[in-house]
């Protein structure tokens, strides 16, 4: 690259690569999402040590099947027909069977061991990683840069000018980039699907929807591989729109407060249905909202029988029109036989009766929605442990093990959470503190925990009828002015508690993060953090939202003072005619 094209581009540095960015904005980056990359590196090095900790095991389980066989006498008898046989083929006659000593037979045994075990000892490749959407390659670039074991990224995008810079990046990062990274110019879509169970990492982060890449996606990745998916349009998965929800991830949002992790339910749900059409499924060991977007790390097993458990991960959301109250419905369910095979059935139903039983009011539905563990505590602990031990490799320090502290404290298997705020808004009542409400959850013999999704939220096992209870208790305490009789807040409190709500403070009321005042939510680094605009787009004043007033203006006048020049090169050199 010439000197004087330098000028044109700008330098960007983040962890251990470097990009050339252009003036133009011709190819999309979004530095925010350096939380993005950060967490996905973090996971990437856990998978590529979990892989290997899985494939020893595998081995050693082999090995000892093979020594069994070989306890019990089979090889030994298969070993002494096979020289049976070489020594008829040797002499060419049969002769009388021989007796083999103890010594003849032990070496024949060892020999044995040590052939199979050549056979068991299957050498693990290291693995390969396609990011279905490169763009300008600043992604590919870390992964071959900052996680040891990957052999080959893969960088692939559908716009030329993605795949010059992407080209060009790969060049500016020296001889390792260039001997693990290569981009393609591709429909990732077609890409994938061309290339079955050939990578073990597949990485979407689209611009908006992965939904259209979701079906040769599940396809490319191998048995036991990692699926990387983000999804950025949140408006669509929160609510806003639900029947562009329907149609793209085939699930019916609600506007609850707890719509950011009933996104991230929606976005898993999606990827099994795809995933079960080829008798595959998913194992999820990370799910993460934070910024603008969600996104999901799974594990892609390929096992009919297993698949037939989906129903099982799945359930329908009935939420109350008045109190906002829950309620799940379970797809599927199973029944034992008498000789104690596993029958699936349809769940039984409704679980809800045709009005709230709380405020009377009506109920809306909302879902599938995958309703079985969002994460892998284990793979959080490691995940975790592994950010912490080289904190200084991770731009983004700060935001992701603070994301990660919260999500190891979560109650894995309870979907949804509530909002304490949003209790008492039904209520028109002062709210108790988070420690005093979760003492009272504690004490009444229930499990309850905070969610990374919301610093409001709070999950608990404890059902609706409990949990009013005790804002029951709690409005007694502090009488709240008398309200319209068909509102939902005076109908829940015309009702006596059955439950007497113990508020005295829990041991456990608050987890080993606040205990140690560990922070867990953090603000954003600077004002206007968000997506930005995509690549080419014109920036107009309609964009300060996005890049704040200082940057629109900026630009604009120095479009400004661009434009004469331009209109006065057109006067003085017309073209001539023909």
């Amino acid at each position: 690259m010439a000197a004087e094209d330098l000028n044109d581009y700008s330098i960007i540095k983040e962890g251990e690569a470097e990009i050339l960015m252009h003036a133009k904005n011709e190819v999309f980056y979004n530095k925010t999402q350096v939380n993005n990359r950060d967490i996905s590196i973090a996971v990437l090095r856990t998978f590529v040590s979990k892989r290997k900790e899985e494939h020893e095991a595998l081995l050693s389980k082999r090995a000892i099947k093979v020594s069994e066989k070989c306890a019990s006498g089979s090889v030994l008898e298969e070993t002494s027909n096979e020289s049976d046989v070489n020594k008829e083929k040797l002499n060419g006659e049969i002769e009388g069977p021989e007796e083999i000593s103890q010594d003849e037979s032990s070496a024949i045994s060892k020999q044995t061991v040590k052939a199979t075990e050549r056979k068991v000892q299957g050498q693990l490749k290291p693995p390969r990683v396609l990011e279905a959407l490169s763009a300008s390659g600043l992604r590919a670039l870390r992964y071959a840069r900052e996680v040891e074991g990957i052999s080959q990224v893969v960088a692939l995008d559908n716009d030329k000018a993605s795949v010059e810079a992407c080209r060009r990046n790969i060049k500016f990062n020296g001889s390792l980039a260039c001997s693990k990274v290569e981009s393609h110019l591709a429909d990732a879509r077609v890409y994938m699907l061309s290339h079955p169970k050939e990578f073990d990492v597949v990485d979407l982060d689209p611009y908006g929807s992965p939904s259209v890449f979701l079906d040769s996606a599940v396809q490319s990745v191998v048995d036991g591989g990692l699926l990387m998916c983000t999804a950025t349009d949140m408006a669509v998965l929160c609510g806003g729109n639900g029947e562009v929800c329907y149609s793209k991830y085939g699930s019916y949002p609600l506007r609850g407060k707890y719509c950011h992790e009933m996104a991230l339910r929606i976005l898993l749900a999606s990827i099994e249905s795809h995933a079960n059409r080829y008798k595959r499924y998913i194992v999820p060991v990370l799910s993460v909202q934070m910024d603008f977007y969600v996104r999901v790390f799974v594990r892609i097993y390929t096992s009919a029988s297993a698949m037939k458990n989906t129903p099982l991960k799945l359930s329908y959301v009935y939420q109350c029109t008045g109190c906002d109250s829950f309620h799940l419905q379970p797809i599927g369910r199973t029944a034992s036989n008498k000789n104690n095979s596993i029958r699936y059935l349809p769940g039984f139903g409704p679980v809800v009766p045709q009005v709230c039983s709380d405020c009377g009011k009506k109920f809306n539905m909302g879902g599938p929605l995958w309703s079985a563990p969002i994460h892998d505590q284990e793979w959080v602990t490691s995940i975790l442990e592994d950010v912490k031990s080289m904190k200084d490799r991770y731009p983004a320090y700060d935001r992701i093990s603070a994301i990660l502290t919260t999500i190891s404290e979560e109650l894995p298997d309870v979907p949804l959470f509530l909002s304490l705020h949003n209790l008492c808004a039904t209520l028109k009542c002062t709210s108790p503190s988070a420690v005093i409400f979760r003492s009272a959850v504690i004490n009444a013999g229930y499990r309850i925990s905070g969610t990374h999704v919301n610093p409001l939220g709070l999950k608990s096992d404890a059902p609706m009828d409990v949990i009013w209870d005790i804002m029951r208790c709690w409005v007694k305490n502090h009488p709240v002015k008398a309200q319209p009789p068909d509102q939902s807040g005076s109908v829940i409190l015309a009702k006596e508690p059955t439950l007497q709500a113990n508020f005295a403070r829990a041991v456990a009321s608050l987890s080993k993060a606040q205990a140690k005042k560990i922070a867990r939510f953090l603000p954003n680094p600077e004002r206007h953090w968000g997506p930005k605009l995509r690549a080419g787009r014109q920036i107009t004043n309609k964009h300060i939202s996005l890049l704040g007033q200082e940057v629109v203006n900026g630009h604009l006048n120095h479009e400004e003072d661009v434009e004469p020049d331009v209109k006065r090169q057109k006067i003085e050199d017309p073209t001539p005619s023909s």
